[in-house]
């Protein structure tokens, strides 16, 4: 199935444990992380989008990603969550596109990977007022993070960014951030993170 094309319109938003600034922005991710090493928790919620014929508007993904060092060195580990409210179709559009089997944007993680996790399917609770971003999976992670504000309260942006998922990215903060599954945990309150619309194909 990894052979459709693809597209997708809609948002993203990330918490890494990097201090503000996470470096991989300026260094096309081969600084060393601020921590040595990186642990992120990613999660998606697709506005409009389909996979060949198949319709995944609405629907969510997370995806958790360590790697030991600079993410450019590669040898990472990456779970995939997918969501419940997918049918079978609409699951292994997910997962074909998630895992970066289907290319676009997702695919330029493979390099980072050594390890993928068996994907799951999970109830993804996600929300957004523009300013502040959540994202639950129950007994997995919980994950708040809200824009730094800049000028006049708005939240600061950057723009023209090395980053796989969108050049135009909003400065965040995780006040909250944690992850455990799988042989991973990630405490990362307080640490890094990014917002960003998302505008995607394969």
């Amino acid at each position: 199935m990894s052979g459709q094309a693809w597209r997708i319109e809609g948002e993203y938003f990330e918490s890494c444990n990097c201090e503000l600034l996470c470096p991989c922005l300026l260094s096309h991710a081969q600084a060393r992380p601020t921590e040595g090493h990186c642990d992120v928790v990613l999660a998606v919620h697709i506005n409009q989008g389909n996979y060949g014929g198949v319709d995944i508007s609405g629907l969510n993904a997370v995806q958790a990603l360590t790697t030991p060092a600079e993410m450019s060195k590669g040898n990472g580990t990456m779970a995939v969550y997918l969501d419940s409210r997918a049918n079978d179709a609409q699951r292994a559009a997910l997962e074909a596109i998630f895992t970066g089997a289907a290319g676009g944007p997702p695919a330029l993680m493979a390099p980072m990977v050594s390890k993928r996790l068996p994907t799951k399917t999970a109830a993804i609770q996600y929300s957004s007022d523009g300013r502040t971003w959540k994202v639950a999976i129950a007994n997995v992670t919980d994950v708040t993070v809200q824009g730094v504000a800049g000028a006049g309260n708005q939240t600061v942006w950057l723009d023209n960014v090395a980053h796989p998922f969108s050049r135009r990215l909003a400065a965040a903060k995780g006040t909250s951030s944690s992850y455990h599954d799988h042989s991973l945990k990630f405490e990362n309150s307080g640490r890094n993170g990014h917002f960003s619309a998302i505008n995607w194909a394969s």
